[in-house]
C-alpha cells in the first residue's frame, strides 16, 4: 500500500467531505475566537480597574479587620466578594462569548435559562475554590514575603492536581450525567481495548454533553483512582461507527496511559512560578500606574485587582506556551491511538467532525499561537501517513 496509497490525496479527500461553506464558517468561528482572547483580556483588565477605583475591597478589608483581625478570613471574604462582582460585571460579555455566539454557530442548543443556571453553579464552586487557593497564597505572601512566589508554584501545582482528582467525583456530576457505556458491540470493543492497554474498563463513560454543546468530543479527566475516559453523546448522535469510537477512545487512553495530566502539570506549575515572580516585581509599578499606590502592598487582599490585571496580561502572553504544552500531549495521544488501535480511517472520520469548531488548515503561526490541539488537517495527514506506512 505504501507504493500505491497517496496520503496527501487521501487527506484532501477527507477534508473535502466538509463543504466549503462549512470550512469558511469554521474559519470564521476559530479566528473570531482568537479575537475573543484579546477582548476578554481587555474586559478583565477594565473590570479590575473599576473594582479598584471604587475602593469597595479596601473598605471591606478595613471593616473586617476592625471587627476582629483575622487575615485568613479577611482574605477569603475579600476575594469571594471580588469573584462575585467580577462575575456580575463580565456577565454581558460572558453571555455573548459563551452562549449567544455558540448558538449562532450551531455549536450549542442549550436554552439561556439552563446555561445561566450552570453559570451560577459554576460561580459558587469557583468562588470557594478560588478563595481557598488565593487565601493560602496570601498567607505565603505574609509569611515569606521574599520567596512566596517559589512556594506559590508548589501551591498552584497542588491545587491543579487536587482539582484533577476531585473534579470527576464531586464537580462534573453536578453538570452532567455520566453512565458506563451500555452493553453491546461498542462496549465489548472498548472493554477489550481497555484490557489490552491496562486501562480499567469500568472507567469508560458516556455523558450527556449534548445538553451544553453540539461538539463531537471526548475527554479523559481525573487522576489516580478517579481518572476516567468520557465520550459525549454527541459522538453517537453524529453517527460515530466502531472504527471512530476505537480511534477516539484510543486517543483518550493515550492520555491516561502516558499520564499526560501529570507531566502537563509540571511545566504549567513552572509557568505559574514565573508569573508569581513577575507579579512580585511588577506590582509596585502597576499599582502606581493604575493609581493604587496607597494600598499596603502585594500581600493586601484589597490589592487583588492589581494582581488580576497582571495575571490577565501575563495569561494572554503565555497562551502560546500553554498551548504548545497541550499540543504535545495531543500529538502523543494521536500516535498512541494509531500504534495501539490502528484505525487511521476511523481517526480521520472522527477528526473531520471537529472542524465545526476548529478550522482545519490554519497557518503555521496561527496554529503555534492559538491552537491547543494540532490542526485537523495535520492530524488527518498523520493518520494517512500511518496508513500508508502500515498496510493492514
Amino acid at each position: 500500500m505504501s507504493q500505491t496509497f497517496d496520503a496527501a490525496a487521501a487527506t484532501a479527500a477527507y477534508l473535502a467531505t466538509v463543504s466549503s461553506a462549512a470550512h469558511a464558517k469554521a474559519q470564521a468561528y476559530t479566528q473570531g475566537g482568537h479575537w475573543l482572547l484579546l477582548w476578554g483580556t481587555v474586559i478583565g483588565v477594565g473590570v479590575a480597574l473599576l473594582v479598584l477605583r471604587s475602593g469597595a475591597l479596601a473598605r471591606l478589608g478595613v471593616r473586617l479587620q476592625r471587627r476582629r483581625p483575622r487575615p485568613w478570613v479577611t482574605a477569603f471574604v475579600v476575594l469571594a466578594v471580588y469573584s462575585v462582582i467580577e462575575f456580575a460585571l463580565v456577565l454581558p460579555w460572558n453571555i455573548y462569548a459563551n452562549w449567544w455566539r455558540e448558538t449562532q454557530y450551531d455549536l450549542s442548543s442549550q436554552a439561556f435559562g439552563g446555561w445561566f443556571g450552570e453559570q451560577m453553579l459554576d460561580l459558587a464552586i469557583s468562588t470557594v475554590l478560588f478563595g481557598a487557593v488565593m487565601t493560602l497564597l496570601y498567607g505565603l505572601m505574609r509569611r515569606a514575603p521574599r520567596t512566596w512566589w517559589i512556594w506559590g508554584g508548589g501551591v498552584s501545582m497542588a491545587g491543579v492536581l487536587g482539582l484533577m482528582v476531585l473534579a470527576p467525583v464531586f464537580i462534573q456530576p453536578l453538570f452532567n450525567d455520566f453512565k458506563p457505556a451500555p452493553p453491546g458491540p461498542m462496549r465489548d470493543t472498548v472493554v477489550a481495548m481497555a484490557e489490552a492497554n491496562g486501562v480499567p474498563h469500568d472507567k469508560i463513560f458516556i455523558y450527556d454533553g449534548s445538553k451544553q454543546s453540539n461538539r463531537y468530543t471526548a475527554n479523559v479527566s481525573g487522576l489516580f483512582g478517579t481518572a476516567r475516559i468520557a465520550m459525549s453523546d454527541t459522538m453517537f448522535k453524529q453517527g460515530a461507527d466502531i472504527a471512530e469510537v476505537k480511534a477516539v477512545v484510543g486517543h483518550e487512553m493515550g492520555h491516561y496511559v502516558h499520564a499526560h495530566a501529570l507531566w502537563r502539570a509540571v511545566p504549567l506549575a513552572l509557568v505559574a512560578m514565573l508569573a508569581f515572580f513577575l507579579v512580585d516585581r511588577l506590582f509596585p509599578v502597576v499599582a502606581r500606574l493604575v493609581g493604587a499606590g496607597n494600598l499596603k502592598g502585594v500581600a493586601d487582599p484589597a490589592a487583588y485587582p492589581v494582581l488580576a490585571i497582571i495575571f490577565a496580561v501575563l495569561g494572554l502572553l503565555a497562551t502560546p506556551i500553554t498551548n504548545a504544552v497541550t499540543r504535545l500531549g495531543e500529538a502523543d495521544a494521536d500516535t498512541f491511538s494509531l500504534e495501539r488501535v490502528n484505525e487511521p480511517d476511523g481517526q480521520a472520520r472522527a477528526l473531520v467532525k471537529t472542524i465545526d469548531y476548529r478550522a482545519a488548515t490554519p497557518s503555521a503561526l496561527e496554529e503555534a499561537l492559538f491552537y491547543s490541539h494540532p490542526s485537523v488537517g495535520s492530524r488527518v495527514r498523520k493518520a494517512m501517513d500511518w496508513k500508508a506506512a502500515h498496510p493492514k
